[in-house]
């Protein structure tokens, strides 16, 4: 297979008469004409070579280079910077930020011909087998939890929803905290990196690679493996990132059997994207007047982005012990959808848990509430099975 080269350059006449030399040398070549469009095509396309401008608008070449070698899945493609800048400092800081090799402009074409040689025969060792596409993955089962606002539980539930199935099936479980900045994931179950999820939301949406998804897992003593969102106040604004969000779903889809995730409360824009790529998606309420309302609302509106009602679940998640809690079969006539089952009140066992930094299924498996994540887990797998 003849090696593919990617050339992002703002200038039209350098992309033409260098791609001719190339393609007349045999090579398969593509072209960008800025920085954001040349990390797009280096994503999606894998080349074999990068020959990058520095000089460019917007996003220069060191820019570009420095984003390629902290992404997993192209930190290791050879990139020759092709620059009419002469100065030694230039081409220092070419070489800092991960370039490996340097030329300036103008060239002789056969001086570019064999500086490109040699960086391919450098890495002819490689895989280049063809690149796996999107399309082409096998893609796990995706559960979105959420609630009408916070402090319902959607976590709690949703971490001990994943150990149960991880517990039911021994198959891949991801577990995903989509609330960037309102984290609390990552000290419930003591995963210590908590900014794998920021990192990626910062990037393209092209940049959202497998590789960087994969790297950016941490796996938990449950069996599960856990992205757990930032809690630093300043990262709520990534909620903004809809494009990056719908791209991380279908990584994580092709990670694992059965991805969860934990979508927070409301329905933001990134949420309203991400609902539709979700096989089910599980509704938290409470048993309390004001909790139905507001997830009546919301069950409607979710509806109204043509997403199967048959799809969406209700659990009531009877947090504290109370009188005034409405029982499930009154819950149910007022909501105007089946509840999937209750959660009984037990505070001291989820504190124990998040003491433990684990689920309250692994801390004691036996306890009616329990069961009752474990019957969750046994309706999502049946489902599974079943599509």
């Amino acid at each position: 297979m003849s090696e593919r080269i990617l050339i992002i350059d703002d200038d039209v006449d350098t992309l033409r008469l260098v791609g001719l030399m190339l393609q007349r040398q045999g090579y398969k070549v593509s072209a960008a004409s800025n920085g954001p469009q040349g990390l797009v095509k280096a994503f999606e396309d894998r080349p074999d070579l990068i020959l990058l401008d520095v000089m460019m608008p917007d996003m220069d070449g060191y820019e570009v280079t420095r984003r390629l070698r902290k992404n997993p899945a192209t930190a290791a493609i050879p990139i020759l910077m092709f620059t009419a800048k002469t100065q030694l400092d230039d081409k220092v800081t070419g070489f800092e930020v991960g370039a490996d090799d340097y030329l300036t402009k103008p060239t002789h074409p056969t001086e570019l011909e064999a500086h490109v040689r040699t960086l391919l025969a450098r890495t002819s060792a490689k895989n280049t087998g063809e690149i796996q596409t999107v399309s082409q993955e096998k893609h796990g089962y995706v559960i979105g939890f959420l609630s009408t606002r916070g402090g319902m539980g959607v976590t709690t539930v949703a971490a001990n929803v994943a150990a149960a199935i991880f517990n039911r099936t021994h198959e891949d479980v991801i577990l995903a905290e989509f609330t960037p900045g309102q984290g609390t994931l990552g000290i419930d179950l003591g995963v210590s990196d908590q900014a794998g999820l920021s990192e990626i939301l910062k990037g393209l949406p092209a940049e959202v690679t497998r590789e960087k998804v994969q790297a950016s897992l941490a796996a938990h003593g449950s069996g599960i493996k856990v992205m757990a969102s930032s809690d630093n106040p300043k990262d709520v604004d990534l909620a903004s990132r809809a494009g990056n969000f719908e791209a991380l779903v279908t990584r994580l889809s092709t990670l694992a059997k059965f991805v969860v995730l934990d979508l927070g409360s409301g329905l933001p824009s990134f949420v309203q994207k991400v609902l539709p790529l979700c096989a089910e998606r599980i509704l938290i309420m409470e048993g309390m007047q004001h909790s139905i309302q507001n997830t009546k609302i919301l069950l409607d509106e979710i509806i109204g982005l043509k997403v199967d009602p048959k799809t969406i679940s209700v659990v009531l998640n009877n947090r504290q012990r109370s009188e005034a809690q409405i029982p499930k079969a009154q819950a149910q006539t007022k909501l105007g959808h089946s509840i999937l089952t209750v959660l009984t009140p037990m505070p001291e066992l989820f504190m124990q848990a998040s003491r433990l930094h684990t689920p309250a299924i692994v801390a004691q498996p036996e306890n009616m509430v329990a069961q009752q994540f474990l019957k969750i887990a046994d309706a999502i797998i049946e489902r599974e099975k079943a599509r």
